[in-house]
């Protein structure tokens, strides 16, 4: 019952077999090895259009880095209020852009959406005096395990076009959102208006793997400059190739995919069965928040289920929290099963 994260878990079987694959004998440094350039081909042809990527250790830095190719020292990031790179991401966004602002705006359930965006573009002040907002970026899924549709991403990022704005999506999360929106990832990327999209597969199959995917290419020039100076240019980059080219290889990272956000449907409609218990937003990708009796969260906790509590603040006006009541998160990963899905809600029903 370790519903945790989908950071608890290692890498698919694939994944790993290609690696120990990629093992074998000798090959180029710093990424300049066939199976980086077999990824990158492998993503363009997943994107439908040409991309250029830098493959990277962890989702801070490839946010990170990313942001850096689009917003200057002096330049501002519109996210919304308790977005990853602004709440769990240290300060390694401003470090690495020398600077730059994040700016949070309100949200509706955790999206940022076209009439918050136009109000704080309309006040944005006056340079030099005041940070310049050059970017807007969205999360995907997001940090209530809810997707943007290819409309709500074209929305925002027409009116950052308007106001000269690029758009970052942070998509550490991203494949659970594509199995869930049942579309391909060129509609919800770069036919949106994405600029970057930083595509994840550490929580989805992989050990250690993300991926800055450049969609306006123009943007990636000297970004290996940057990547270097992050200490990011793994000598042994082969292994980094060798892991996106298995999970991307006949859609195994949507098969990896669609198993979690399965097992947090059967998660989601298990909980909310339970006296007691809610469900607070929709179970769209591999993430479930109830609001629980703190004294049925010990119970499970008592009995082997893990998870995390969830800030109260993040909750809608609507759905005040009880003092005897806690906000927890649950996370499916690919290894999850709906045999340890149907146990926790079980031992739910028993403790309720």
């Amino acid at each position: 019952m370790i519903f945790g994260s989908d950071n608890m878990v290692g890498a698919s079987a694939p994944v790993l077999a290609a690696i120990q694959a990629a093992n074998a004998g000798e090959a180029p440094s710093y990424g300049n090895d066939p199976w980086c350039e077999a990824a990158e081909r492998d993503l363009s042809e997943v994107f439908e259009r040409a991309v250029r990527v830098f493959f990277v250790n962890t989702g801070t830095v490839a946010n990170s880095l990313a942001l850096s190719a689009l917003v200057p020292p002096w330049g501002a990031v519109l996210c919304q209020r308790d977005a990853h790179i602004l709440a769990d991401e240290s300060s390694a966004p401003e470090f690495f852009t020398s600077g730059a602002r994040l700016i949070p705006l309100e949200a509706r359930n955790g999206k940022l959406v076209p009439a918050v965006l136009e109000a704080r573009l309309a006040s944005a002040g006056h340079p030099p005096h005041n940070t310049v907002p050059r970017a807007i970026s969205i999360t995907q899924a997001n940090e209530r395990g809810l997707v943007y549709t290819p409309a709500e991403v074209s929305a925002l990022s027409e009116v950052g076009r308007r106001h000269g704005l690029r758009l970052h999506m942070d998509g550490a999360r991203f494949a659970n959102a594509i199995a869930a929106l049942g579309c391909s990832p060129a509609e919800v990327t770069w036919r949106a208006g994405v600029d970057v999209l930083c595509l994840g597969a550490s929580k989805n199959g992989a050990l250690m793997a993300e991926a800055v995917v450049f969609f306006d290419t123009h943007l990636a020039q000297d970004f290996a400059y940057r990547v270097k100076r992050a200490g990011q240019m793994a000598a042994k980059g082969r292994f980094f190739g060798a892991q996106f080219g298995a999970w991307l290889k006949d859609g195994h990272w949507l098969t990896l995919a669609r198993q979690a956000n399965a097992v947090a449907q059967v998660l989601g409609e298990g909980l909310a069965s339970v006296p007691g218990a809610r469900v607070v937003w929709p179970v769209q990708a591999n993430e479930v928040f109830a609001v629980l009796p703190k004294r049925l969260a010990a119970s499970l906790r008592e009995q082997g289920a893990v998870f995390y509590d969830w800030p109260a603040e993040t909750l809608p006006p609507e759905t005040p929290l009880g003092a005897d009541e806690c906000l927890v998160r649950l996370v499916a990963s690919f290894a999850s099963t709906r045999a340890q899905a149907d146990a926790l809600c079980a031992a739910a029903h028993v403790c309720a």
